[in-house]
């Protein structure tokens, strides 16, 4: 599992990303499980992601971020990543941040997937 956080802070919410490699749902649901084992994620706000499985298939979770699993399947299919998981965390900071929102999930994603091509991951 590769884990960035601090990645971006808004108006007070706080985001980080974590993602991992990934062959079936079931396997999703056991790195979810896995992350929320930690406190902070568990009491996280959204942990919104998403996965495309080397057969093609789109999975992906909003977590109440409505829209945000979509904007990380997208930015997946773009980079042609296949069985891996990616997952994007906000800790609401009170302060709605509108379509500000979906650049933070794409900034976390693009930190997630530089620092994957750095070898971190």
């Amino acid at each position: 599992m590769l884990q960035l956080e601090n990645v971006v802070s808004d108006r007070g919410s706080k985001y980080a990303v974590s993602g991992g490699v990934v062959r079936s749902r079931a396997e999703v649901d056991g790195f979810l499980k896995a992350l929320k084992r930690v406190r902070k994620y568990a009491k996280a706000t959204h942990n919104s992601w998403a996965v495309m499985l080397s057969d093609g298939t789109p999975i992906k979770g909003d977590d109440g971020e409505s829209g945000a699993g979509m904007v990380i399947l997208r930015m997946l299919e773009r980079e042609g990543l296949r069985d891996h998981v990616i997952v994007v965390t906000r800790w609401y900071g009170g302060t709605k941040l509108g379509g500000d929102r979906f650049r933070r999930v794409q900034d976390c994603v693009r930190a997630y997937l530089d620092a994957r091509a750095g070898g971190a991951g």
